[in-house]
């Protein structure tokens, strides 16, 4: 897709997005409140999430799902603001945004005094404040080898000073991680004051700062008092704590009683007319504004749809198989409409792919013909099938893994990622000795030896539907392919093991910067955000190069290149950045996307004149 399309798509959703905030022409009123000695109807936002979550442990996480619910149970001291764009850092837990040395190789955070953990036993059955020496241990913990994060690239990345050498002290000696040893690259320096001291220029470094799920404060009294526990026994200063929770089926999160320290103060863009309406209307007003948020998981796409239509949910993420009749043509239906219905839509900063795993015997290596084979396979599989029957149009077609709305996105380029021609891809591979020798239809490899393909996935009705496009299009190859299929849950550790041949999966933002994508291909981050365990030194070369310099053209161009190797050796086929589409009911007010906030009903109120009782 072009400039013209995505330019269209937002033109086509600003009046939507107007909707969004709940906002007419006329202006608004503010917020009613109760009469003196009423009692206020408890707010709660009801959810069906299409996903399980994993755990509550920041540094145990790498999920969409969790990484949404740690990041409203933890704080992290950056955050973003809720309205402008493109993203914008802003404090959180911090006094103001870090102090950085012109080299950015030396970060300062300022913690505010007054912010409290909940009261716990590990305390003394008292609250207790939040200190530098918590960001210090909790950053800590992604480098503990026990802990095993899968997220830990994010600090390794940036050559935090003395922390890959403890961690290595510990995986040597085989001795507990050594929490209280002193390292020059992380440390506290009174109180409420930490600093950051890199190896070389990190200059996105802060980013990583602003997510709960990377750098979510926990106490170290509570995750000793109770180790082992932390993912299911979340203790933060977030803006909401854990409630019920049934795994895998229901989750609730409550308003934390301690957590004070946020209100709305969102500076939307001059020429964001919805955005400067909301904020007037919210501005000042303590966050949360939710009491409670209840939230479903649904796996299924229609069981989830038809809690929205009956009102048994607030919101929901329309599934691809009704988007057409819910939202055709990028507008509410009318049957919806009538009702108050809201659409909120946005292309996600999200990839889709599958990815070969490049250590395995079949479909791995760097050799000519195994390349040949990868690229022939990417070329017989119909992206445009996908999005049509699978997405429901709801996708922009990629030309390489990086998606729209990251800096360094380059909206112009059209590469073989999204082409289509079986013709092409025979003779592929029989250019290169994949034929059929012993005449049963199907090809064998160069050597002789059968040519099967394993493909990983799961249970969900997209899935089957990919499962079904990726046989018709081997069948038509001449290329068998086996199915694998089991929970999510199970292929993630699988892959992280590199035990996977193929795998259907997908990689979202948690940052605005384009390392994050390098990161799936850059080969020391294997068993870590590199499933396919690529590695190539020319494309580890690159990927060090332009993460030590500034966004500029000089970093895009180096970008653009790690891009297009990942393009010639094809260890991923990327075949969806996909469109999202959210429906809310009237009841819900404030709801805007962002591409990086996780927890969006942190920013969210509800209308309890509308609300269902």
């Amino acid at each position: 897709m072009n400039k013209t399309f995505l330019r269209g798509v937002r033109l086509a959703l600003a009046p939507a997005v107007l909707l969004a905030c709940g906002l007419g022409t006329a202006g608004l009123a503010g917020a009613a409140q109760p009469p003196a000695g009423a009692t206020a109807t408890p707010k709660v936002l009801r959810l069906a999430l299409a996903s399980r979550e994993n755990n509550f442990d920041p540094a145990q996480i790498s999920d969409v799902i969790s990484a949404a619910l740690v990041s409203s149970l933890f704080d992290a001291p950056l955050t973003y603001d809720h309205l402008a764009r493109p993203a914008r850092l802003k404090p959180n837990t911090a006094a103001g945004l870090p102090e950085v040395n012109a080299d950015f190789t030396h970060f300062v955070f300022r913690i505010k005094p007054g912010i409290f953990f909940p009261d716990h036993a590990a305390f003394g059955g008292k609250p207790r404040e939040l200190v530098a020496a918590d960001y210090v241990y909790s950053i800590k913990r992604y480098y503990d080898p026990a802990t095993r994060s899968p997220t830990l690239f994010h600090y390794e990345g940036a050559g935090l000073l003395g922390l890959n050498e403890l961690r290595k002290q510990s995986l040597d000696q085989k001795k507990p991680f050594d929490y209280d040893t002193e390292v020059p690259g992380l440390r506290t320096l009174d109180r409420y004051s930490f600093e950051l001291r890199v190896a070389r220029p990190a200059p996105r470094l802060p980013y990583v700062l602003a997510s709960p799920a990377l750098a979510g404060a926990l106490a170290r009294e509570v995750v000793e008092v109770n180790p082992g526990t932390i993912g299911e026994r979340p203790h933060g200063t977030g803006p909401f704590k854990l409630g019920a929770w049934t795994r895998g089926t229901r989750i609730v999160l409550e308003r934390n009683p301690a957590h004070s320290h946020n209100v709305y103060d969102a500076e939307p863009n001059a020429d964001d007319a919805a955005g400067q309406a909301l904020a007037r209307q919210l501005r000042g007003r303590q966050m949360p504004m939710l009491d409670r948020v209840d939230i479903s998981i649904i796996e299924e796409a229609q069981p989830r749809w038809l809690s929205f239509l009956n009102q048994q949910i607030d919101m929901v993420a329309v599934p691809n198989e009704f988007v057409n009749m819910a939202a055709p043509r990028a507008q509410v239906a009318p049957n919806l409409a009538k009702r108050g219905v809201r659409l909120h839509q946005e292309v996600a900063v999200s990839t889709w792919y599958t990815y070969f795993g490049m250590e395995n015997p079949v479909v791995g290596g760097y050799e000519p013909h195994k390349v040949a084979l990868r690229r022939a396979l990417a070329m017989a599989y119909d992206v445009q099938r996908e999005i049509d029957l699978v997405r429901r149009g709801q996708a922009v077609a990629p030309q390489t893994i990086l998606p729209p709305g990251i800096p360094g996105y380059d909206a112009a380029l059209k590469s073989e990622m999204s082409d289509f021609s079986l013709p092409r891809a025979k003779a592929l591979l029989e250019l290169y000795g994949y034929v059929d020798r012993d005449g049963d239809g199907w090809r064998e490899q160069p050597d002789g030896t059968p040519l099967v393909l394993e493909y990983t996935s799961e249970t969900s009705q997209a899935a089957r539907q990919l499962q079904g496009i990726w046989q018709k299009s081997m069948n038509a190859l001449g290329v068998q392919i086996n199915f694998t299929v089991r929970a999510w849950q199970e292929n993630i550790k699988a892959s992280r093991a590199g035990k996977l041949m193929m795998w259907g999966t997908g990689w979202t933002a948690a940052l605005p910067d384009a390392s994050y994508f390098l990161d799936v291909m850059y080969g020391p981050n294997k068993g870590m955000s590199n499933h396919s365990r690529f590695d190539l030194p020319a494309v580890n070369e690159l990927h060090l190069r332009q993460r030590v310099l500034p966004d500029g053209p000089e970093r895009a161009a180096l970008v653009q290149q790690a891009l297009k190797l990942s393009l010639a050796y094809m260890p991923m086929k990327a075949t969806a950045h996909p469109i999202n589409s959210w429906l809310t009911h009237p009841q819900v007010k404030g709801y805007v996307p962002h591409p990086f906030i996780r927890d969006y009903w942190r920013f969210m109120d509800m209308d309890s004149s509308e609300m269902l009782h």
